[in-house]
């Protein structure tokens, strides 16, 4: 699949958004290495600390589903610059799609900026920190 087209995804994944809030939409697509494509939009809640970001819908929704091999995830949002995945997210992208997937963001132009997560998230912690049982 074309980054373009998965990019054109996450901007139409914002409208399934419920930012109430901060009224932030922000939209992802997750394209699987079987060019499966799942789609998420950020949900807020009261209590700001429990709400999830439009990334990791999309890749809970996947992993869900058994999805296990991830090649990239385009990210949109409100912000007319580049929006990258917060901390949580990148996190949550490495343990679960691991550090060479990309990253796409693209702004209100269309326009893509694309990183690969390692570069986003260059010393991650991960189950190799863990100890082994």
């Amino acid at each position: 699949m074309d980054y373009k087209e998965l990019a054109e995804k996450a901007i139409k994944a914002k409208s399934k958004a419920l930012p109430p809030y901060s009224n932030f939409h922000v939209g992802a697509a997750l394209l699987t290495e079987n060019e499966k494509i799942y789609l998420g939009g950020n949900i807020e809640n009261s209590s700001y600390s429990l709400t999830v970001c439009a990334e990791r819908v999309a890749v809970f929704k996947a992993i869900s589903e058994g999805e296990r091999k991830f090649k990239a995830i385009a990210i949109a949002s409100d912000d007319t610059g580049f929006c990258p995945p917060c901390g949580a997210c990148r996190q949550v992208l490495q343990d679960l799609c691991g550090s060479d997937i990309d990253v796409i963001m693209v702004n209100q132009k269309k326009e893509l900026k694309i990183l690969k997560l390692s570069e986003l998230l260059p010393l991650p912690f991960g189950d190799d920190k863990l100890k082994k049982l």
